[in-house]
């Protein structure tokens, strides 16, 4: 395999993203690089690493602490709170 891009951080970035793209192309995307005979997962590598489509790491957000909240945040504690003075 060639050398993956520099943007892209680690191996696993790249098998993420080529997924993601064959799974496009096999839905109906048109592939941006011609190679006969190629499954949809090849075309999707050659895509990534010769950079014919973009990517982003999307929005900075700390998802992590959005899941910790929904779980036991506050309303988790409001809750709590509202049942031991109801005597459960």
């Amino acid at each position: 395999m060639r050398q993956i891009p520099e943007k892209i951080d680690s191996k696993f970035r790249f098998v993420l993203l080529a997924s993601t793209r064959a799974e496009q192309i096999m839905r109906g995307a048109q592939p941006k690089v011609e190679q006969p005979g190629a499954k949809h997962t090849r075309l999707a590598q050659e895509e990534i690493l010769g950079e014919a489509v973009g990517w982003d790491y999307g929005p900075a957000e700390d998802v992590l602490e959005d899941a910790l909240g929904a779980e036991g945040g506050e309303e988790g504690e409001a809750a709590a709170g509202e049942a031991d003075a109801k005597g459960g």
